[in-house]
């Protein structure tokens, strides 16, 4: 993943001879395709105006060094039914995947070798679209040279959650490149825990056809770790897309995601929750295209930051001429546990169509005293209280979470988390 920190990129660090002359005829043309758009649209910096929060330069400097640790998410979902994929140093440990009779699971490593594939109307082809209006060129190198990541073609209601859970050694870079492909009518539930590595490079593209559904739930933990993530989606006719990711840890994490809404009635969800604590920069930044009729959008982000930590959100719901009846909500609040600590907010609507019904607010401030107060005069301990406090902030957060039982255990997940602070 490192590269020059000049504006252009070097070759070298996007075009790999040997994973080009080992890819099939789809791959090879998506990965040649990525590198020039990369070379073209150069590395971000931080004049650019979705970085000027954050540093891109921690994503692609070769010099720096970092000590992955994990924290305890990876038993998070162990207790339930899940369809299990494992990924070890950024390439999965199984040589053959489970199988469903819903979907179909494949490594990009297997797969990119052949010259035919379904996944070549998807790999990279969300991405390029989410280039526009805004430049993305780190997903750009992602796709040019990701050597594996999981592929699923679901073709029904899958019963099972699909549950990646990652591990990594400590110092090693990943890149990764997931494709999921939701059928007219079908369902699948993706769960995304531990790290890649660390320092990652995760792109997700997913494509929902009319009437599918698909639901994301990720959790970002560990301690010294850079991670930049990506989610490229095109959404169609009364489908829905919803993705809830919670990050409890890590020095750098920053999560773009980027949802085209292309059919009538559909409707998305992006929900986030974080706890910062100390030398800790966390970046949310969303943009929403309402390009059809009667559709709906929802973001949703609750940042607790303590001890310096600094979290960033951007979100942008664009409204297309002819998205009439939209309906458009954008919510991010930080509660700020100390003075050091910063909040950095910059929502956007942008709306050419007349019938719609859209809102955005963003607000930051201290523990509620009189709640504190409240809690304390009956005995519940500060430090219990404020934890307390803590998860009825967030709570609108996890309640974006469609399956109940998920979102329990990421409400006791992020209890343990506070009651080990």
């Amino acid at each position: 993943m490192a590269a020059s920190s000049q504006k252009t990129l070097p070759t070298r660090a996007l075009r790999d001879a040997d994973l080009i002359d080992g890819s099939g005829a789809w791959a090879k043309e998506a990965r040649l395709t990525a590198s020039d758009r990369a070379q073209a649209a150069g590395l971000p910096q931080r004049r650019d105006e979705y970085w000027k929060y954050t540093r891109p330069d921690a994503f692609v400097q070769a010099d720096v060094t970092l000590q992955a640790s994990l924290r305890s998410s990876l038993g998070l979902f162990d207790q339930r039914n899940t369809i299990s994929v494992a990924f070890e140093d950024g390439k999965i440990q199984a040589a053959a995947l489970p199988s469903s009779a819903q979907c179909t699971l494949e490594s990009l490593a297997s797969a990119s070798i052949l010259d035919l594939h379904w996944a070549r109307d998807v790999y990279g082809r969300l991405e390029e679209a989410g280039q526009n209006p805004v430049k993305r060129s780190l997903a750009a190198v992602n796709t040019a040279v990701a050597r594996d990541g999981l592929l699923v073609n679901v073709t029904g209601a899958v019963e099972a959650p699909i549950h990646i859970h990652a591990t990594s050694s400590g110092q090693s870079d990943a890149t990764i490149h997931h494709v999921i492909k939701v059928a007219a009518g079908a369902e699948v539930t993706l769960i995304e825990t531990g790290q890649y590595g660390a320092r990652s490079n995760i792109v997700l593209e997913v494509d929902v056809a009319d009437g599918g559904r698909f639901h994301h739930i990720r959790v970002q933990d560990g301690n010294e770790r850079h991670m930049l993530t990506h989610i490229f989606a095109r959404i169609g006719a009364e489908a829905r897309f919803k993705s809830f990711t919670l990050t409890a840890g890590g020095q750098l994490t920053r999560n773009e995601c980027v949802l085209q809404l292309l059919g009538d009635d559909a409707s998305v969800s992006v929900a986030g929750a974080c706890l910062g604590d100390g030398d800790f920069h966390h970046d949310d930044t969303v943009f929403i295209t309402h390009d059809a009729v009667n559709c709906e959008s929802r973001q949703v982000f609750k940042k607790v930051l303590r001890n310096g930590a600094v979290g960033v959100f951007q979100g942008k719901i664009l409204v297309k001429a002819g998205a009439q009846k939209t309906d458009g909500y954008q919510i991010s609040q930080s509660l700020l546990l100390d003075d050091d600590s910063q909040f950095l907010a910059k929502p956007e609507l942008e709306i050419y169509a007349d019938d719609v019904a859209c809102s955005h607010g963003s607000t930051s401030g201290a523990i509620d005293a009189q709640a504190l107060f409240y809690l304390r005069s009956r005995g519940v301990p500060e430090a219990k209280a404020v934890d307390l406090l803590t998860l009825s902030f967030v709570a609108e957060a996890i309640e974006e979470i469609e399956d109940e039982d998920l979102a329990q255990d990421i409400l006791d997940h992020l209890t343990e988390t506070l009651s080990a602070r």
